[in-house]
């Protein structure tokens, strides 16, 4: 009785929190619900396991490769409609796809390692859904006022998927969970305290970006109550990652919140250079300072005890039972492959039986496992591009490029103890949103329609290239006249 009438509390509570944050002042389209949704189950839990419908196997791994037809039907539908959706806003798309280019690279490539995956369908399953994150992606910076539908993407997501994890943690059963030792853990809406931690520091980021926003723009209308919805949904946020106790994902909220807050400055926002030295030294010390710098000391501080918790042990098993180097396994067939000799590999190092593990617990070590050293590469490609871009967007909209800069700071830190980079995961999600984002503030896609920006220590952002067509795509018979500002831009992007 308790547990209903708490749900009824929280349901009503959700429903002010949309009604706080209510702006009739700017037009999104309807579209961005279906992102929304997409978001809703990549960041909590399948839909099939809500109604305990979640297919049932011998094991987690043959579980994977048979699926949820219930799940398979929903995302097929929704990214059925995402590509329609795009299909309709095939102008803007094509520039989109066209700045993109190491992404589609990326993305053909994966279909290409398809041809040998041990698993041919259920490979093939798993990179239409990879597609449905980059549909995604492109529905919410394609909207026609593309600031505000991110504004409205994070604090929808953010108001369902916050509250009720709360919810369940406080009052339900399967809001808890232990961990792979017995310990007990939190888990809301998702299905482990990892998930859920880096569900809610992802969604945390924007969040904070919006409350930024609101406080930085004061004619924005109906400022007060606004912001009383977003500070409240950060409250939540930071709260559940405390019930979470996922270090990594208090470390990377707090390395996107610095990124933000330091990028803010005029003497670092004013020079490209000094944003992309600030951006990479910042990750590349978090990074080598988990790895190498700090040893034991560093992972004792993160809770997690000397080598990152036997991390460093299953990246040292799963690399030496990989197959071709090269090209790896196919995409996202490692572990339903060779599982068992990783398994067998930590047995011989101590461990108990890890005969279900799935993941690698590193972004880099993972793309290595299913599409070798040449996923690898194209990997870094996308993470240099993405840095490129952001740093020259603070030259046009810093306000926006902060949090492009941001998602994908976090997205290259979070793949160092976490699989960040595999399909139906926000980091990814996060990280594509950074780098296809970045770009379009770049090419003139992004840009504030409300009002000229002004920077809150002062002085204005270079005003955005016009906002036009790419070279690169026919979209019309007719020829354009390009700017030779648009033309350097245009050159100089990554092939």
């Amino acid at each position: 009785m308790i547990s209903i009438i708490a749900f009824l509390i929280v349901s009503v509570g959700v429903a002010g929190l949309f009604f706080l944050d209510r702006d009739s002042s700017v037009r999104t389209s309807i579209a961005l619900w279906v992102p929304v949704t997409w978001v809703w189950i990549a960041g909590s839990r399948p839909v099939s396991s809500w109604f305990g419908l979640d297919a049932r196997s011998a094991s987690v791994l043959d579980a994977t490769l048979e699926g949820s037809p219930l799940d398979a039907a929903i995302f097929a539908a929704l990214l059925c409609v995402g590509i329609a959706i795009l299909l309709y806003r095939r102008k803007i798309t094509s520039a989109y796809l066209a700045l993109s280019g190491p992404i589609v690279v990326y993305f053909l490539y994966c279909l290409l390692s398809v041809l040998w995956s041990p698993f041919h369908e259920p490979a093939f399953k798993r990179w239409t859904k990879a597609v449905g994150d980059l549909v995604m992606v492109l529905v919410i910076l394609t909207d026609g006022q593309p600031i505000a539908a991110l504004r409205r993407f994070y604090s929808r997501v953010g108001f369902i998927l916050f509250p009720f994890s709360v919810f369940m943690i406080r009052y339900t059963d399967i809001g808890r969970g232990y961990d792979a030792d017995g310990t007990p853990s939190n888990v809301g809406v998702t299905t482990n305290k990892n998930s859920l931690g880096l569900t809610v520091f992802v969604i945390s980021i924007g969040v904070l970006w919006n409350v930024r926003w609101l406080l930085n723009h004061k004619d924005e209308p109906n400022r007060g109550r606004r912001l009383v919805a977003q500070i409240t949904l950060l409250a939540f946020g930071i709260a559940l990652l405390q019930m979470a106790h996922s270090a990594t994902s208090v470390i990377c909220f707090i390395l996107g919140a610095g990124v933000m807050i330091v990028t803010s400055f005029d003497f670092i926002k004013k020079s490209p250079r000094r944003v992309l030295a600030l951006s990479l030294g910042v990750v590349l010390a978090g990074g080598l300072g988990l790895l190498f710098g700090g040893g034991s000391a560093v992972s004792e501080s993160l809770g997690r005890g000397g080598g990152l918790s036997g991390r460093t042990d299953i990246w040292t098993a799963s690399i030496g039972a990989a197959g071709n180097p090269l090209v790896g396994t196919g995409f996202e067939s490692f572990w339903n492959a060779n599982a068992a000799k990783v398994n067998y590999r930590l047995t011989q190092m101590g461990f108990r039986d890890l005969s279900n593990l799935n993941s690698a617990h590193n972004g880099y070590v993972e793309i290595y496992l299913d599409l070798g050293l040449i996923g690898v590469f194209l990997v870094a490609l996308i993470l240099i591009s993405g840095y490129r871009y952001a740093s020259k967007a603070f030259q046009y909209n810093p306000t926006v490029a902060s949090l492009m800069l941001a998602m994908i700071a976090t997205g290259t830190f979070y793949s160092v103890a976490e699989v960040g980079f595999r399909i139906l995961t926000p980091s990814w999600i996060e990280l594509l949103m950074g780098v296809i984002g970045s770009g379009g503030i770049v090419a003139g896609l992004i840009r504030d329609n409300s009002s000229q920006l002004t920077s809150p220590g002062g002085g204005n952002p270079k005003p955005a290239p016009q906002k036009i067509p790419l070279r690169a795509v026919r979209v019309e018979k007719r020829s354009f006249q390009v700017s030779r500002t648009n033309r350097i831009v245009i050159d100089t992007l990554p092939a």
